[in-house]
């Protein structure tokens, strides 16, 4: 087993918006740490190490926070609007001999027999969630469509999990299928696509009202007008 990443944290006595992007300025990520029946602390991360520690598939870590050191699980990340820097972290405490639930992505490998059929292999769900231990916690789950034919399906039952991890997903959710998409099909999905667009704007009932009394009151004040012009 790969050592794990020791970093240094500190506690943020401030926080909110404003702390938090003072701190992503001077190269520190902010986050929270919860679990274990502590109460959740704001802390600082030096952002380079973190995210170093991100890219070489670290997702356990080691805190050293005023001198106590806590071993955490990266729970979620948050990133900027752009998809590329890491801006927040919420970091769960864990033992590292306990069981978690995770929520692991799907890897799709291969081209579905189907396909030759005229079949399109369609993609229900990105990931599965599973219970495990915390040093036992795959990066993705890998799972093969090359035998897949026209009409075929695979559940997340179905998928092959690591050993000693427990599926905590919905057995019978659907998590790939391949089916032959008809043209009428495709026409019918473009036709409501285009019935959505076209669709009039539905108008409320006080909305109605203000809108039928607007021509009323500008025929008065042409009245009003013309009379005052005789």
């Amino acid at each position: 087993m790969a050592e794990r990443l020791l970093l240094e944290a500190k506690i943020r006595d401030n926080v909110g918006s404003k702390e938090a992007d003072k701190c992503r300025k001077q190269g520190q990520t902010p986050a929270i740490i919860y679990g274990h029946k502590k109460e959740p602390r704001a802390i600082t991360l030096n952002a380079h190490d973190f995210v170093e520690g991100l890219h070489h598939g670290h997702r356990i870590m080691d805190l050293k926070i005023n001198g106590d050191k806590e071993t955490v699980l990266i729970k979620d990340l948050q990133y900027d609007p752009l998809g590329k820097d890491v801006i927040h972290a919420d970091l769960l405490v864990v033992n590292v001999t306990e069981r978690v639930q995770v929520a692991i992505p799907i890897e799709v490998k291969g081209t579905p027999k189907g396909t030759e059929e005229g079949g399109i292999l369609q993609t229900h769900i990105d990931s599965l969630q599973i219970e495990c231990t915390v040093t036992n916690i795959p990066e993705t789950l890998t799972i093969s469509v090359k035998e897949i034919n026209v009409g075929d399906a695979l559940h997340a039952k179905d998928i092959e999990l690591p050993t000693g991890t427990k599926l905590v997903t919905d057995p019978e959710t659907l998590v790939v299928s391949c089916n032959i998409v008809t043209e009428a099909e495709v026409a019918e999905a473009e036709e409501e696509v285009e019935e959505e667009m076209a669709a009039p704007e539905i108008i409320g009932e006080e909305e109605k009202e203000e809108i039928e009394k607007q021509p009323q009151e500008e025929k008065k004040t042409e009245e009003k007008e013309e009379k005052e012009e005789k």
